[in-house]
């Protein structure tokens, strides 16, 4: 925007006489000629509307979606710099490319107390293809503050959950899913220390993290503080 060249001598928009100048930069040093902002108006940055989000960047991980948009009319003498044309934001996708559900840590594990066994008939394996269950423990690493106010009675465990204990989950029939055989969100798969989530039944302000630690294909989760997933 710096053109020397385009210099004349006069009064500019501060009453003051000399040279003076007709190019963008003179608005940054007040040295324009009087009549500058008629004959060069500011003309600021147009842009068009945002474009429709995309889809996540990729499925059955924690990563983007995009949405953009383009400049319809570049800024001139000063006007107001061009704002950013792409946008991100977070996004989960629980579907593959082909349709299929993600069989995978992040989706949320739907949990429940171990108490709730207690009403569920154990199914025993009918055959050898059929596992009976497992458990896995995991820590806990993050909660809603949600989970200090469940007033109902069947959601009064919820009060119990602490950051940093250590959560024993039961995976047992029916939430023993095919074709793998395994729980919803039962983190298998995921990567050392990955943070994965979870969401309490029966109170949906009750959620948060937690850390897989280990699978026990040998069951014994004790009787307090346990677990099941639904």
């Amino acid at each position: 925007g710096r053109d020397p060249a385009c210099r004349s001598a006069g009064r500019r928009p501060d009453g003051s006489t000399g040279p003076c100048y007709c190019d963008q930069a003179c608005a940054r040093t007040l040295d324009c000629c009087h009549d500058y902002a008629q004959a060069c108006p500011v003309i600021p940055c147009v842009v068009s509307q945002w474009s429709a989000w995309s889809g996540c960047a990729e499925p059955c991980k924690t990563t983007y979606r995009v949405r953009t948009r383009h400049i319809i009319q570049e800024p001139r003498n000063g006007g107001e710099a061009c704002p950013a044309l792409e946008e991100r934001a977070g996004c989960v996708e629980y579907w593959t490319r082909q349709g299929t559900e993600c069989q995978q840590s992040l989706i949320p594990a739907l949990i429940t107390t171990g108490g709730f066994g207690k009403a569920r008939k154990k199914r025993a394996a009918a055959d050898g293809n059929e596992r009976a269950g497992y458990c896995v423990e995991f820590q806990l690493v993050g909660l809603r503050p949600g989970c200090l106010h469940s007033q109902h009675s069947h959601t009064g465990w919820m009060r119990h959950l602490r950051e940093g204990h250590r959560m024993c989950v039961e995976c047992r029939q029916p939430a023993l899913r095919a074709p793998g055989q395994h729980c919803r969100g039962d983190g298998a798969g995921s990567r050392l220390n990955q943070l994965l989530h979870w969401q309490a039944v029966g109170n949906h302000q009750c959620r948060g993290t937690w850390r897989r630690i280990r699978q026990l294909d040998t069951c014994s989760c004790p009787s307090v503080h346990s677990f099941l997933f639904i």
